[in-house]
């Protein structure tokens, strides 16, 4: 969780929390991404071919529920959001790797159902998505299928590896060094603790 520097002289008024679409946002997209690595996980468990296709159809479309919700977390983030300043006792470069990450966490949440949707299409058959039936777009193209598909798993991997740091990074920051930065982003108001 990054946020951006208060005015000067404001650091002690600035308000510690994020506004509420941020965090809405936020652990919308936890639950989508929990949603999306369950069902890919669930695939190689269907007992059967139409199973499979269900669960395929339930990946493809929280993909692409979870692509809407990354842009508009960006573009609210970007233009009419509220970060709350960084601890004041946070090293600069503290700071950079905590924005670093978490624009890497935004930029696989972009791109991973980009990959998936690609890989979908070099099948080169119609398929299901939300509520309606995609057309056959192109010819089916084994290579470029399976190319798509390894990018897929590699990014799903980067951002399994990203979302277990920010985790880990944001239970050191409660755990630790007992600041504010983990309830600036909990749905409820956390109640007093350390320097919270």
């Amino acid at each position: 969780m990054t946020a951006t520097t208060p005015p000067t002289g404001a650091a002690v008024a600035a308000p510690r929390r994020f506004d509420a679409v941020t965090i809405g946002l936020h652990w919308a997209t936890v639950a989508l991404v929990l949603a999306q690595f369950a069902s890919a996980w669930s695939l190689g468990l269907a007992p059967n071919r139409a199973d499979a296709d269900l669960v395929l159809t339930l990946h493809r479309s929280l993909g692409a529920i979870t692509w809407v919700v990354a842009a508009g977390r960006l573009a609210w983030r970007l233009t009419c959001a509220y970060l709350p300043p960084f601890p004041p006792a946070m090293p600069r470069p503290h700071r950079w790797t905590a924005t670093i990450s978490e624009y890497g966490l935004y930029g696989l949440l972009l791109v991973q159902p980009i990959t998936g949707l690609a890989q979908t299409l070099t099948r080169g058959r119609p398929f299901r998505l939300l509520a309606w039936t995609a057309p056959k777009l192109m010819e089916r193209d084994k290579e470029l299928t399976h190319v798509f598909g390894r990018i897929h798993q590699l990014t799903a991997l980067a951002l399994l590896t990203l979302i277990a740091l920010h985790v880990a990074a944001a239970l050191f920051h409660r755990l630790i060094l007992r600041d504010e930065v983990l309830g600036s982003m909990l749905p409820w108001r956390p109640g007093p603790r350390g320097r919270e």
